[in-house]
């Protein structure tokens, strides 16, 4: 097996909805039962679905955000994985953040010099799928859309009007996908249940597998595959908050960005995970403390009961920082969607609710003067928690995507800090 991939494909669609997540799942899964060297990576910010990719191939799976990341950073995480690279598009292959599409899929394909296979959802659709598929084709000249998959694909007699309707076209069709049961996520408020809250992932996965490898021409697919860009240059690192680090990691805390704690690794830290849901506390010997996002209003009856792990964070005296779910954590109250007061941490003035939600999406450009993560980060904030109390000195200056003023973000009260947002990379 190759150390750094050399060869890679993105999987994206016109849409959102057209089925990319469970395609891309049942490719790494078919093509590492064949013996394929592949690994997945996820475009833009998504915590969810890059699980998924690890339990289908066996090999970590980054995210990938042109929004976010410069360019030597993608081609970093890029080429770190094995001989192929399979990348999961997000939204639709032009959709990007406000107002000029910044961060798109296609993006992607521009800094990496990499071909696009289109996964089209077909259920609505007959001989209108080849204007479709040739007006993205025709699009931009430096995004390549190499192959088609017909997904959700009614009956033969679908699958025969929409391939005539290509058969001019000089995009191939690579496999038409039937509509079936058993393949599609459960999903909640955020998106999918995590990979591991999944009741039979394994089986999942491999009913997955069985579908794409019958439909689906993978030896053709594999070939359409390009060479990933070389960088420009090298890629810069963050450098670590602390040498031993305490991070929780449990299904309430389970989206900390695996390239940050790569960098924290590679700084020459330790990172060491710890379960507030097993009620264990940091370890003592931390010299900062990190709580990522998750759901923690799923478990907040757990959480306030779990009298060693709110010990353990209350006599801590190293710096503590929390993000989304984590930040809610480090708060006084969490409200849970039946309108239950849980207590928590109290480290910062903050109450929080899920009893009326409203969605709060998009990416940021922060700036702290002060606390662990001083100067500028580009984030992305995405959950569905209202804010009942936020007392204190706030932590971020914020703008939003189209460099806008957004009220500030976050609190810091002494050794203790955190905002909704998930910091991805430097500015």
């Amino acid at each position: 097996m190759s150390a750094r991939a050399t060869m890679g494909l993105i999987l994206s669609a016109p849409s959102s909805g057209s089925g990319k997540t469970t395609l891309t799942l049942g490719l790494l899964r078919a093509l590492t039962r064949r013996g394929v060297s592949v690994s997945g990576a996820k475009s833009g910010p998504d915590y969810i679905d890059p699980r998924f990719h690890a339990a289908a191939c066996g090999r970590d799976c980054p995210n990938l955000d042109a929004w976010a990341m410069a360019p030597a950073r993608l081609h970093d995480l890029a080429r770190a994985g094995a001989d192929l690279l399979l990348v999961e598009g997000a939204m639709g292959l032009f959709d990007g953040a406000p107002p000029e599409g910044r961060g798109a899929t296609a993006d992607l394909s521009r800094h990496l010099g990499l071909p696009v296979v289109l996964v089209v959802d077909c259920a609505r659709l007959a001989h209108s799928v080849a204007p479709l598929v040739n007006g993205f084709a025709q699009h931009d000249p430096d995004v390549r859309v190499a192959g088609v998959i017909l997904n959700h694909v009614g009956s033969p007699r679908h699958e025969a009007m929409l391939r005539a309707s290509l058969q001019d076209s000089l995009i191939p069709v690579l496999g038409a996908v039937y509509r079936q049961d058993g393949v599609e996520h459960p999903s909640r408020h955020l998106g999918l249940v995590q990979a591991g809250e999944h009741p039979d992932l394994q089986a999942y996965l491999d009913r997955v597998a069985d579908a794409v490898e019958a439909a689906i021409d993978l030896d053709a697919l594999v070939a359409l595959a390009g060479p990933i860009a070389p960088a420009a240059g090298p890629a810069a690192r963050l450098s670590a908050p602390g040498q031993r680090i305490a991070v929780a990691s449990d299904q309430a805390f389970a989206f900390a960005y695996p390239h940050i704690l790569a960098d924290w690794r590679a700084a020459g830290a330790e990172v060491l995970p710890f379960s507030p849901l097993a009620d264990e506390a940091p370890d003592a010997s931390a010299d900062f403390i990190f709580l990522p996002g998750g759901y923690p209003e799923l478990h907040a009856g757990k959480l306030a009961a779990a009298e060693r792990f709110k010990a353990g964070m209350q006599a801590a005296s190293c710096q503590i920082y929390g993000e989304c779910g984590g930040y809610m954590t480090l708060g006084r109250a969490i409200t849970d969607k039946d309108g239950q007061r849980h207590e928590m941490l109290g480290l910062l003035g903050l109450e929080t609710s899920f009893a009326k939600r409203k969605l709060h999406l998009g990416y940021r450009a922060l700036t702290a003067a002060e606390g662990p993560f001083k100067g500028p980060w580009n984030a992305h904030e995405f959950h569905y928690a209202t804010t009942l109390l936020a007392e204190g000195t706030p932590l971020f200056e914020a703008t939003d995507a189209e460099g806008r003023a957004l009220a500030p973000m976050g609190l810091i009260n002494g050794a203790v800090s955190g905002s909704f947002a998930h910091l991805i990379d430097r500015a």
